[in-house]
């Protein structure tokens, strides 16, 4: 025979960062540009705010066949609109 136990388990709540969003607006551009690479490491670099618009920096490490490299992604959107801008994916040695 079993005893059930009746207990609360407090969950910490994790708040999502605000780069989440385009980290995964990130992730869905390196994909589109190398279909046949799996991503496997990613880091938000941090994000550059001006007046009227905010940066965010990503650097994602890609594996195709045998080759690794990684890839930096900028992505710029309005501050007050969140409307993208302009992204960019550049290929790093390092």
């Amino acid at each position: 025979m079993f005893a059930v136990i009746n207990s609360t388990i407090a969950y910490a709540q994790q708040e999502i960062p605000a780069h989440a969003k385009w980290g995964k607006v990130a992730i869905k551009e390196t994909q589109a540009k190398y279909p046949q690479a799996k991503i496997i490491d990613y880091l938000h670099e941090g994000r550059e705010v001006t007046k009227d618009a905010t940066i965010e920096k990503f650097k994602l490490w890609l594996k195709q066949s045998d080759k690794e490299f990684g890839v930096h992604v900028r992505i710029k959107f309005a501050t007050n609109s969140n409307k993208v801008e302009k992204i960019e994916i550049q290929e790093t040695t390092s």
